[in-house]
């Protein structure tokens, strides 16, 4: 018999996944990437920079070079290259609260396979709602995801060079699309609409960069409030498309053509799957939170995105990867 031969090897890590989960968040939570970053690249001087048990430290350590997140060369460790750009706190990319996050979530998955059995959440007690104390911290949370991904579609857009623009940010979150766009255009000026809790940790945010007088808070839900009519040069629709169903989307689309001006662009960055649905990996996996946490959300296809927007009287649409899990839409 030719080839390779089976082994319980992957099907073993993937079982044992959480693992992985609880090692990155509680390094995470006790800086181990920080302090690494700072010098201290042995056992017994991370546990006294993060006063942990030396014990504790090796543990974590030996997880972490599992995972390829650290080096570890002449019993002296380093930061992976991944893990320096997106671990160390302070850095405008760092993960390290995200990373935590998930690991309070872990307990939700038990639930999963009666979810898959309902096909919706269990309660009603899902993200998608003003007061779901959820928000303050996903909102700062995952807004590091969105500041390389901002910064590649202001330069596609050209944003920089654009003048005085207007710009539409719907449920536009912690704020990062607009801080990144104002900031790299002194001329423009940037509206969010989104629950009046999230617009509150977005103001204060933006205020910190010193562009207040700039941004602009609608609050209200985006299912309901109206966009206002070609009022916009860009809007932003970021990581939202995957909470809701088709019919919403294409209703959505459709107010943010209406509020977009004649050559405006609609710019969308969400987990966006192949047509065939064999990939990119992400994406696909990440259909389980939608399904845990959302009433009709999923991981939409290119080819949803094109319908709906076509739908919506969008007739110019591309898609444009970046290195992140996200990929960029633009509708004109």
């Amino acid at each position: 018999m030719s080839g390779t031969q089976p082994t319980s090897d992957r099907i073993m890590l993937l079982a044992t996944g959480y693992w992985a989960t609880g090692i990155l968040g509680a390094a995470a939570s006790h800086s181990l990437f920080t302090h690494l970053d700072a010098g201290a690249d042995t056992t017994d001087q991370l546990a006294a920079r993060a006063e942990i048990s030396e014990r504790g430290a090796q543990t974590l350590l030996d997880g972490l070079v599992s995972l390829g997140l650290v080096e570890v060369h002449a019993g002296r460790y380093r930061n992976s290259a991944d893990a320096a750009t997106y671990l160390v706190e302070g850095k405008p990319t760092c993960l390290s609260d995200f990373a935590q996050l998930k690991m309070a979530h872990m307990g939700a998955l038990a639930d999963l396979p009666e979810v898959v059995r309902a096909g919706r959440p269990l309660t009603d007690a899902v993200v998608e709602v003003a007061d779901n104390p959820h928000w303050e911290r996903l909102v700062t949370a995952i807004a590091a995801q969105s500041v390389p991904v901002a910064a590649i579609a202001a330069d596609t857009l050209r944003l920089a060079e654009a003048g005085e623009i207007s710009i539409l940010d719907v449920g536009g979150g912690s704020g990062i699309y607009s801080a990144t766009w104002l900031r790299l255009n002194p001329a423009a000026r940037a509206t969010q609409l989104d629950w009046r809790p999230i617009n509150a940790i977005a103001g204060r945010l933006v205020a910190e960069e010193g562009m207040a007088e700039r941004f602009t808070c609608v609050n209200g839900d985006f299912h309901t409030t109206d966009f206002g009519t070609a009022a916009y040069d860009v809007a932003v629709f970021s990581h939202i498309a995957h909470q809701e169903g088709p019919e919403d989307n294409i209703a959505i689309f459709a107010k943010l053509r209406g509020a977009l001006k004649p050559g405006g662009t609609l710019v969308i960055s969400d987990y966006v799957v192949d047509d065939d649905r064999s990939g990119p990996p992400f994406p696909l996996i990440f259909g389980s939170e939608m399904l845990l946490k959302s009433k009709q959300g999923g991981t939409w296809r290119r080819a949803d995105y094109q319908s709906w927007l076509a739908k919506a009287g969008f007739d110019d649409v591309t898609f444009q990867p970046t290195p992140s899990p996200a990929t960029l839409v633009f509708a004109r």
